[in-house]
């Protein structure tokens, strides 16, 4: 088999731990599959180096923060390939640019376009098991990029579907993908199985252990993923839990699991004139902006006026609510309002197609609790509210509890 694995910063966060990895990659080579493994830059590096940018700049260009961060990487991967090579096996580390992962142009945020699969190839018929930096690849020009937070998990995912592997195990520092998050509900259960639209969901609104471009990705290319904890110890599952297509007993389970996220911010243009155009006029200049919208309610027209709301991350706030005040002025609005202090609350579930009521039973068990709900989004799986920030949790274990999700007693 070739197996693709994937380290975050906690899992090569010391030496020690490194050397733990070290071992694990070299006991599956061992067994007999070829191995390539991608990691993140050493926990809290990367927050390191960008705090030290910002020392030096309040607001520093994005192309040189992307050749600062992409050494996190660089500095863990070089550490973990000689580990390898104490351990006795083959190992050699790359940069993004080594590997040539070219993306786009989109500093901070750059879409991977391509990956020299034959590079890749070559090596592991050599025997000798790649130690990839994730979160980083180069321009068509050159400049190095970086993929944006997560992005060692899309790097990880890419690899895996330009090699076509037979599977992506991504080690982490949690055993698996929850019901909810265990540190808001105490009852959290750990999911065997998941499908890739249910994971696509719960990682766009707000589960942090999968980035949402790598499980976009796994979708597209139907690579088999698996979320797997890099601390052996005991009460750990060493199988995680495998995301993968859709089968017949996902349908049946109503609910899958709730997620949630205080990362949003709403903002509403008033008096917006009801005319063709205008929404796409206000939403064009987001775009162009890279700044991506979620929830979206429109009022009721009254006098040929309307008010527009939606949602976007929070760090995107400041910079979305000047290009809102701009179009509102251009297309003859009366003004724009934000409100940071919101929170996010989602059930989801692929049981939801075939069953109905499910957004009605949420909005009760919400209402039980005393919490209002400001906006609401639907798709085929899943069902978000946008609520007053203060009370997420007490929604998320209300709707954990309510759909009966926790553990089996």
């Amino acid at each position: 088999m070739l197996i693709v694995q994937k380290y975050g910063g906690t899992s090569v966060g010391t030496v020690e731990r490194i050397h733990a990895v070290a071992r694990r990659c070299v006991q599956t080579q061992r067994e007999g599959h070829q191995v390539v493994v991608v990691a993140s830059a050493m926990s809290g590096e990367t927050n390191r180096l960008i705090g030290l940018a910002r020392q030096v700049s309040p607001d520093p260009n994005e192309r040189e923060l992307d050749a600062l961060v992409a050494t996190g990487e660089q500095q863990s991967v070089a550490l973990l390939a000689m580990a390898i090579r104490d351990q006795g096996a083959v190992a050699q580390s790359y940069t993004g640019g080594q590997i040539r992962l070219v993306t786009d142009n989109a500093f901070t945020k750059a879409r991977i376009r391509s990956i020299d699969e034959e590079m890749i190839r070559s090596r592991l018929r050599q025997g000798e098991i790649l130690v990839i930096a994730g979160f980083q690849g180069v321009d068509p020009e050159g400049n190095v990029t970086t993929l944006g937070r997560g992005g060692s998990d899309t790097t990880a995912v890419a690899v895996a579907a330009a090699l076509k592997a037979d599977r992506c195990d991504i080690y982490t520092d949690v055993d698996g993908v929850y019901t909810a998050d265990p540190n808001v509900v105490s009852g959290a259960r750990k999911i065997d199985r998941i499908s890739y639209e249910e994971m696509l969901e719960l990682a766009s609104l707000g589960a942090k252990v999968l980035q949402l471009r790598s499980v976009e990705l796994a979708l597209k290319y139907k690579v088999p993923l698996r979320v797997v904890s890099s601390f052996d110890g005991p009460g750990v599952d060493p199988q995680g839990t495998l995301v993968c297509e859709e089968d017949a007993m996902m349908e049946k389970v109503l609910v899958t699991g709730v997620s949630h996220s205080k990362s949003d911010a709403r903002i509403t243009v008033r008096a917006v004139p009801d005319k063709p155009g205008v929404a796409a006029r206000l939403f064009g200049a987001l775009a162009e902006a890279n700044i991506s919208v979620d929830v979206i309610v429109q009022t009721a027209s009254v006098d040929h006026r309307t008010d527009l709301s939606f949602t976007v991350p929070r760090s995107d706030h400041a910079k979305a609510l000047k290009l809102s005040g701009e179009v509102a002025t251009a297309v003859g609005a009366s003004g724009v309002e934000s409100d940071e202090r919101i929170g996010k609350v989602s059930i989801v579930g692929a049981g939801m197609r075939s069953h109905a009521g499910v957004a009605a039973q949420m909005f009760d068990l919400l209402a039980r609790e005393g919490v209002n709900i400001q906006m609401i989004s639907t798709s085929e799986i899943k069902v978000s509210c946008v609520i007053d920030e203060k009370y997420t949790e007490l929604a998320v274990r209300a709707l954990h509890d309510g759909f009966g999700l926790g553990k089996a007693a």
